[in-house]
């Protein structure tokens, strides 16, 4: 049996500033995003040029910051946000959803791609490859955090996490398996793949299949939300939200081989 380590959510205060962590794994992803896709159109695999990576970088800031919370105040917390529409703006007491930022970064391209005249699925298979890293550094923000562990097991690895409601028995560091699923694996998989010239769409279908996949996959480890508990079937918000997306995937990926 393990013991989280109690990290310090805040890595740097000076005075009345507090820089934490969290925020400098968002930070991390965003800088890891742009230093590969400057990789891309260095090697000449870019649909974008160096100067509008940069307003794509800007871009997809908004829409992660932006569609994420109002993804979590739809999916997750709907009437409660309802009755208390001016905590909607109180990003520090938490609440993100990835799959709300996802849908930001979709209509964030989507206007990049009207503005420099792109195909927006051209455009959203140079952006896949970039995601995977982020998304890492977003996990590890939460382990660091203490948040979103994982169920009760007997594993060896096993840890107890000493946040409220988590309670004294061992439960999986699910969001160190996400880390990796949804992180290494995932920016791995897509790295290779995206490395040579396929159908368009193709890559993002990709990033629709595994990261969807990846996700079901570790929600089984990982605790549901103690608001929402399991819904039908016995599955969690997080595996729902991720159906549509390996659905998508494969009629994406289907697709475009058809149009090959």
């Amino acid at each position: 049996m393990l013991i989280h380590p109690n990290f310090d959510p805040v890595a740097i205060s000076i005075g009345p500033l507090a820089v934490r962590w969290y925020g400098l794994m968002y930070l991390a992803g965003f800088a890891a995003g742009w230093w590969l896709g400057t990789r891309r159109i260095e090697a000449g695999r870019a649909p974008i040029t160096r100067e509008q990576l940069d307003d794509l970088l800007f871009y997809a800031v908004l829409g992660v910051i932006l569609g994420g919370r109002l993804g979590y105040v739809l999916f997750y917390k709907p009437t409660y946000y309802l009755a208390h529409p001016i905590e909607i703006f109180a990003v520090w007491h938490g609440g993100m959803s990835f799959h709300g930022g996802f849908l930001g970064v979709l209509f964030a391209m989507a206007f990049a791609a009207r503005k420099y005249r792109l195909h927006w699925l051209e455009l959203m298979d140079f952006v896949a490859p970039l995601c995977p890293i982020g998304l890492a550094a977003g996990r590890l923000g939460n382990f660091i955090n203490g948040e979103l562990w994982g169920r009760v097991t007997e594993l060896p690895w096993g840890m107890v996490f000493q946040g409220p409601g988590a309670g004294p028995l061992p439960r999986h560091p699910s969001q160190l398996y996400e880390f990796a699923l949804e992180g290494v694996v995932l920016f791995v998989l897509l790295w290779w793949y995206s490395a040579r010239p396929h159908p368009r769409g193709q890559v993002s279908a990709l990033f629709l299949i595994g990261y969807g996949a990846f996700r079901f996959i570790a929600e089984f480890a990982r605790e549901p939300d103690d608001f929402l508990g399991y819904l039908a079937l016995h599955l969690s918000m997080g595996q729902w939200l991720s159906l549509p997306m390996i659905v998508a995937g494969l009629w994406l990926f289907v697709g475009s081989r058809r149009q090959s």
